[in-house]
């Protein structure tokens, strides 16, 4: 790997100190006795002069430190300053751009860019100035009385960025702001914002960049903070050691990549929702030790267990190559090997995933087979589908209501999380001919007493 070099707004020891967090935490109203833990004890400190990305998966509540930063939440605990100042609002000097463009699609381009304007009082031949500045400045030029209807998402996209430095922010923080772009129309945007920031066109300080793509981060940040999960914390810090331009086929930059998937597949304690409740000093011991369940489908990992088990990966393949194979995102990926690491069908080892001895069996294997390697291993390694399992054995009708499932779920995490997790057991359950479910009656039952 190259030894650390700066670039031309690399962070300088006297570097000044636009925005700290400092010891924040965020927790959300859960119910009348149980505050939801989202974010725990971040610190950090941004200075003039870097980009920082904030990297972790969805829900690892990267957005929500982006809000407190920006002063539009205030921490439940901790503080956030602002040039030296305890942050009590909105903070002046901060623009924000969402991955979502946020236009007003009855305003035209000129319109959409001049909106900060106008909020700040700014009007006239300084206002039409400094709104054509940045409309050229981002390539718009040529677009000022375009609807956004006719704009492309990459050009809406621009207008969004236009319209965050037309105010010539100190910070500029961006929220996924390449995440629904097509892969070349992100690429392009994201050359041409690192290129303007080299070479000091940009008319910000410093730039914090929310994301869950992992090349991204290396591609434009000085530095990365790798974000853990429930609750969200800094995990690790790392500082990028390549100037701009950086080339991704670089052995260097595909090295430092890995190491950041590695990072990222590190075992962990399962925290549940409940050992995030504030204010709660022990959790419900009669509960199984359920976890939330991503929404993966079972199609899904076949399909990455075939190509694994496929040459020339050969049962073992770098998560960062399998992504690419596979064309899939670091929120898509990750849920998919974790899976079938909880079933034992594979391994996540630095970085890499490999198949099990059962993983290459149930490849192996015919359908019926397959059906009842899957079988075993949910009977096996997901408490929730052995609890349904044994009380529809039990039962004289074979059958039960979902409710008592979803309701023993929602003592250890969110609403949201015992749907998802319900969903996800059905879908691996129904496959594997374990059970099956009735959404109109909302009940599990067992197909052969359905057919008895």
């Amino acid at each position: 790997m190259t030894s650390p070099s700066l670039s031309a707004h690399s962070v300088a020891g006297h570097a000044s100190v636009l925005v700290e967090a400092r010891h924040v935490s965020q927790s959300y109203h859960k119910d009348s006795t149980v505050d939801l833990l989202v974010l725990d004890d971040v610190s950090l400190t941004l200075r003039s002069g870097e980009i920082v990305g904030l990297l972790g998966r969805s829900g690892s509540g990267k957005s929500t430190l982006l809000r407190l930063l920006a002063g539009l939440l205030a921490p439940t605990s901790g503080e956030v300053v602002w040039k030296g100042e305890e942050l009590k609002g909105p903070a002046d000097g901060v623009s924000m751009v969402f991955s979502s463009f946020a236009l007003f699609p009855w305003m035209t381009v000129e319109e959409n860019v001049a909106l900060g304007l106008e909020a700040k009082g700014v009007t006239g031949e300084e206002r039409d100035r400094l709104v054509q500045n940045a409309i050229d400045l981002i390539g718009l030029g040529g677009y000022e009385n375009a609807w956004p209807k006719e704009l492309s998402g990459g050009m809406q996209q621009r207008v969004g960025l236009a319209r965050a430095l037309v105010v010539q922010p100190d910070l500029l923080l961006m929220d996924e702001p390449f995440s629904a772009l097509d892969v070349l129309t992100a690429e392009n945007l994201r050359t041409d914002l690192v290129e303007l920031w080299s070479e000091k066109k940009l008319p910000v300080q410093a730039m914090l960049v929310v994301t869950h793509n992992i090349e991204e981060a290396v591609l434009i940040c000085d530095r990365i903070m790798i974000f853990s999960s429930n609750p969200g914390r800094i995990a690790h810090v790392l500082t990028v050691p390549f100037t701009h331009p950086r080339d991704r086929e670089d052995p260097a930059f595909r090295q430092f990549v890995d190491h950041i998937y590695a990072l990222m597949t590190q075992r962990a304690p399962i925290i549940s929702e409940a050992d995030l409740a504030v204010g709660v000093k022990q959790a419900v011991q009669a509960t199984p030790s359920f976890i939330a369940l991503p929404l993966v489908s079972i199609t899904m990992m076949i399909g990455m267990m075939e190509a694994l088990a496929a040459h020339p990966l050969d049962g073992r393949a770098d998560l960062p190559v399998l992504a690419e194979k596979l064309q899939l995102e670091l929120d898509d990926l990750f849920p998919l090997g974790e899976s079938l690491e909880l079933l034992g069908l594979a391994e996540l080892e630095d970085g890499d995933i490999l198949l099990t001895n059962d993983g290459v069996h149930f490849v192996l294997s015919d359908l019926e087979e397959r059906k009842a390697i899957l079988n075993h291993a949910l009977f096996h390694h997901v408490p929730l589908v052995k609890m349904i399992c044994t009380v529809l054995d039990e039962r004289p009708s074979h059958s039960t209501n979902a409710d008592r499932f979803r309701s023993a779920l929602e003592e250890v995490m969110s609403p949201d999380y015992a749907r998802l997790t319900l969903q996800t057991v059905v879908g691996w359950a129904r496959f594997a001919e374990l059970f099956d479910f009735d959404e109109e009656g909302d009940r599990f039952y067992l197909e052969e007493a359905v057919s008895e």
